[in-house]
């Protein structure tokens, strides 16, 4: 975690929220009495209706890029993988308006370098899927792709904390919930499904959040604040709370720093660099011989190109504990352009998952 300043005019109130609330909101009925209580402890005078439209303004004002549950979509089931491709200069648009046009890519960045300079993430509902959409986009754009699915995961978490109360983020109300039994069985049920298909754009910002979603979903709210706690306990959800926009906060630099780490010490560097708290996530991803050569990912977000810079040359410090690293062995490629940022659809991928429920009066 960073403590930070802000580009936008926030009030204290407002900075005490961002910073106590990027996780550990309450799941229950009625979660603003609690949450604004807590705050209170903590030295901010705020009640539940203050609090209720404080949250409602800053997500309004594009503060936050919304308020709810961060699903955990490969939890949920089907995957997600980093593609990289090169796009000549005189095709560049041409070929990203092809790409953006394939449903399954969330995520397309232009990123600074020689030859890799376009990057996407594919999300599918198998892993089957990944070779023939990535086919279909070769096809489409007469480009080679490159596939760097996930092989470990280090660090996922971007939290990015302000100057004022509640400055350490470290205000964790997940305890009120109910008490849960994580699931044994794998997958999730119809009804489960619809839940995630619910709330994977926020939660209602309203007095009962979770009541709002159970009358969309056709269920009760014991049953909704029961199921996203345990989703919770089992990693389906990373966490519940704001979700900040960075941008919007003045962090506009995005760095992904790619390392070529002996293997045999991965299973050091990678928790190293993952306790850095301005690193966002962390991952050891395979090499392509002869065009890429980095297995390991860590990226990093900066107010400007100098604290981007300071940021990368921590990280550069963590590894040099470990090896020698050489000037050739590490890159750092910063996103020039957002091509495309839908969010990763989970109706495809959680339809795929869907396990059977015994019948019952609430079962879908």
């Amino acid at each position: 975690m960073d403590q930070v300043g802000t580009d936008v005019d926030l009030s204290t109130l407002e900075r005490a929220v961002v910073n106590a609330f990027q996780g550990g909101f309450p799941v229950v009925e009625r979660p603003w009495e609690p949450a604004a209580a807590a705050l209170s402890e903590r030295g901010v005078d705020v009640d539940a209706d203050e609090l209720l439209a404080t949250v409602r303004d800053l997500d309004e004002r594009g503060v936050l890029s919304r308020f709810g549950a961060l699903v955990n979509a490969e939890e949920i089931g089907g995957t997600a993988t980093l593609v990289a491709m090169h796009a000549p200069e005189d095709r560049y648009d041409e070929i990203a308006e092809t790409v953006n046009g394939f449903r399954e890519v969330a995520h397309n960045y232009e990123r600074e370098h020689p030859h890799l300079n376009m990057w996407f993430v594919v999300s599918v509902a198998s892993e089957d899927e990944v070779e023939r959409v990535l086919g279909d986009i070769e096809a489409a754009t007469g480009q080679e792709t490159y596939n760097l699915p996930k092989q470990e995961e280090f660090h996922v978490g971007a939290t990015f904390l302000l100057d004022g109360p509640v400055s350490d983020g470290d205000l964790d109300l997940s305890h009120l919930g109910p008490e849960v039994t994580p699931a044994e069985e794998r997958g999730i049920t119809a009804r489960e499904r619809d839940l995630v298909v619910e709330i994977q754009g926020g939660l209602p910002v309203t007095e009962t959040p979770y009541a709002d979603v159970a009358d969309a979903v056709g269920q009760p709210v014991e049953w909704v604040v029961e199921t996203l706690t345990r989703f919770n306990e089992e990693g389906k959800v990373r966490r519940v709370g704001v979700i900040p926009n960075h941008y919007a906060l003045g962090y506009t630099e995005n760095g992904m720093t790619v390392w070529d780490v002996p293997d045999e010490l991965l299973g050091e560097v990678g928790p190293a660099v993952a306790s850095l708290g301005f690193v966002t996530h962390c991952y050891h991803r395979p090499r392509h011989e002869g065009v890429w050569p980095y297995n390991f990912f860590a990226m990093t977000h900066g107010r400007d190109e100098a604290e981007s810079e300071r940021r990368i040359e921590q990280v550069r410090e963590v590894m040099a504990e470990f090896w020698d690293v050489g000037d050739d062995e590490w890159d750092s490629l910063f996103s020039t352009r957002i091509l495309k940022k839908t969010g990763i659809r989970l109706d495809e991928r959680a339809d795929a998952q869907v396990r059977h429920e015994g019948a019952g009066p609430t079962d879908a």
